[in-house]
Order: structure tokens, then sequence, then C-alpha cells
């Protein structure tokens, strides 16, 4: 008779929750080791999809069945709020985005600054589409505040979201990028290139909120993976990666 308990209640013993995330792109350079640690600690696994945060948002209106949802603006999440997707009455700040200047060493232009996005030599820019991407927003903001975009708009190389606009330039298709400094911390573009950190008085701030979907049937362990990326030490990690604290 025990070994018939314990053979009736070993699967469900084994059972584990699956959380699917949506996170806005630039985060696919933070998240997964921080997933890993909160598997580790409560079981639950986390499965992400990394995207521009207006993709996203418009897979979910259209019913992708998502637990927790990660954008790189408030903007995003407040129309999943607005259209009663949500399980929050506004959106939670988890983090704030930084938006960066980034150039491979090879490139052989001047080290990146304001100054490099006036050069005539700079013949490709990478940037994430604005009507996509709340980097891309910035990085326009950035552009149009230096009174430079209508003299660069014929040499931008616009990706679908940040992470593709830091492959972009990492990969050679672009001499410099607006990406993330999250993405520009990053082993392989440390090593590959440096950074110049865009003055934030050029764009509007990049603060990052999350909702909960309100369709999700994990709910519980969902609001348990936001709490445990609001809390003091994983919130330190985050910004040891690029994204500076709520706290």
């Amino acid at each position: 008779m025990p070994v018939l308990a314990m053979m009736t209640f070993l699967p469900s013993a084994l059972a584990q929750t699956t959380l699917r995330l949506a996170a806005a792109a630039d985060l696919e350079p933070v998240l997964p080791p921080l997933l890993k640690q909160f598997q580790a600690q409560t079981g639950i696994r986390v499965v992400g999809t990394y995207q521009a945060s207006a993709m996203l948002t418009s897979q979910i209106e259209n019913g992708a069945p998502y637990d927790l949802f990660l954008a790189a603006d408030m903007e995003f999440p407040a129309r999943l709020v607005k259209a009663g997707l949500a399980d929050e009455a506004a959106p939670v700040a988890y983090a704030k985005g930084t938006l960066v200047l980034w150039t491979r060493k090879d490139e052989h232009l001047r080290p990146p600054s304001l100054a490099l996005l006036r050069n005539p030599e700079l013949k490709r820019l990478a940037m994430a589409n604005p009507d996509r991407a709340p980097y891309g927003r910035a990085a326009l903001a950035t552009l149009k505040s230096l009174g430079l975009y209508d003299a660069l708009k014929t040499r931008i190389v616009q990706a679908e979201n940040i992470g593709q606009a830091a492959q972009f330039v990492e990969s050679g298709n672009a001499q410099a990028g607006l990406i993330a400094l999250t993405a520009a911390r990053t082993p392989q573009l440390a090593a590959e290139g440096s950074y110049f950190v865009i003055p934030r008085g050029l764009y509007p701030p990049l603060e990052q909120g999350a909702v909960v979907m309100r369709a999700s049937g994990h709910r519980a362990e969902a609001h348990r993976l936001l709490d445990y990326l609001l809390s003091a030490p994983v919130q330190a990690q985050m910004a040891a990666r690029g994204l500076s604290s709520v706290h």
C-alpha cells in the first residue's frame, strides 16, 4: 500500500508550473539567469518570448496566452489595462532603461559621442522602429532633440526591436547604433565595442512597466514572479546588467 500510494501521488509531486513571459527585447540579455534563479527558489519554470513591446501587446490583444508582460514602457501595458486584459489597475514599474550609442572598435570612427552623430563619415546608424519599440521612440526623440533627424533619416537602418538594432551594429550592417545599455553591457558587445550614454534629457524617460494577465491560469505564480523581480537583491542584479532600479 505505501508503494501504491507513492505511485499515486508521485506525478502530482513532480508537476511543475510553467509561466509564459512576454518580455521587451531589451530584457533578453538580463532575464535568463534571473529566471533560472527564480526556478531554483520556487520550482516555477518561466519560458520567455522577447520581442518589441508593440508586437507583444498585439499578440496579447489577439489572445496569446501569456501570464506576465514586461514592456519597455508604461504605455503598452496601460493599453492592456484599459482593455480589461490585466490584473492590475495600472502598470507596475519594474525598471528604467537607458539609451546608449554603441560602435565597434574596428569601425575606425571616433569614440561614440554626440559628436559622432554629426560626423559625415557615419553612413549607417541602427535604431529600433519607433512605432513598435519604446527604445526606438527614445532614439527618434534624441535625434530630433539634437536637430539631426532630417540629416540622418536616410542613413538610418531600422530594426524591428532594440535587440535586432544591437545585432545590426554588432554584425557590421551599421557603423553605430542607438541601443539599450543592457545590450552594450553584454560580454560580447563589451569586448567588441564601446558605448556612450545618451543624456537623459534628450529623450522621455524609459520607465518600464509590467502587468499580470487577467486570463492567466497561473495568476498567483505570475504575481510571485513580478514580486521577485521587484525585490531589492534582484533589482541590484538588474542594475548591474544595465537597468536602473525602481527602488
